[in-house]
Order: C-alpha cells, then structure tokens, then sequence
C-alpha cells in the first residue's frame, strides 16, 4: 500500500512564513497559526515542504487506503491561502454561506486575503472540523 507522500517535518515553521513575499498574506498566515494553534491545543508543524499543519490524526478509507495527516491546516498558494478542514461537520454549508469570498473544494477552503472574509465565521468553521474529526476518531 503506498504511503501518504504528506509527512511532517523538521523544517521550520517560522523560515516557511518570513518566506512569504507578499506582507500581507505573510501576517494573514501568521494569524492562521495563532489561531489554529489555539483550536488544536498544539504547535504549528510543516506538513511537507508546504502546508502548516496542526494535530495529527489516522484516517483509514473503505479502500484499506490509510494514513496520518494534520486534523487542520493552511498553505500559502501563489494566488492564494489554502486552508484545509478534514471534516466537514454539519453546520459547514450554513457557515460557509456567511463566510464572504471564497471557493471551497472537498476539504480545501481558498481565500485571497483574510480581509475578504468574516474570520469569526472562518474561525467557527475550522472549529467545527476539528470537533467533526474528533468524533469520528472516538
């Protein structure tokens, strides 16, 4: 069975961010971190050379595909901040309603800037797949 090609890492979270050019996006993804940080109760670690992640969990799919990956997290893209939620959770479809400017995937949420959006709203999100990833762990 191949192996999830995400791992953490040793690289350095804070070489990640100061690498960011544009300053605007570089303290909108430090923000991310405090946040998530607070949400998870756990340190920011790189997740491969580019994804900040938070927590860790084991998932395993019907396929006997299985594997580690951050429980939250958030990557700086060229054009945008990818913010990656594992679970969904039942009020996501509401609060995303309420976000702002966005685009949202399976499990990858984009925005530009953070300004774009209510981050009351963007918070509440990441807290409701960290809780949805915590009960489907139990």
């Amino acid at each position: 069975m191949p192996t999830n090609k995400t791992q953490p890492t040793d690289a350095s979270v804070k070489e990640y961010l100061a690498a960011i050019e544009d300053t605007v996006r570089r303290e909108d993804c430090r923000w991310l971190v405090a946040l998530m940080s607070r949400l998870t109760g756990h340190p920011a670690r790189m997740w491969g050379p580019s994804i900040v992640g938070f927590d860790t969990y084991h998932y395993k799919y019907a396929s006997g595909r299985e594997g580690d990956i951050c429980v939250v997290g958030f990557s700086s893209r060229k054009s945008e901040i990818s913010i990656y939620l594992s679970a969904p959770g039942p009020l996501q479809e509401s609060l995303l309603a309420q976000l702002g400017k966005h685009k949202m995937g399976k499990a990858c949420l984009s925005v530009k800037r953070l300004s774009d959006i209510d981050t009351k709203i963007l918070e509440q999100l990441i807290a409701a797949s960290i809780a949805e990833v915590k009960r489907l762990g139990s």
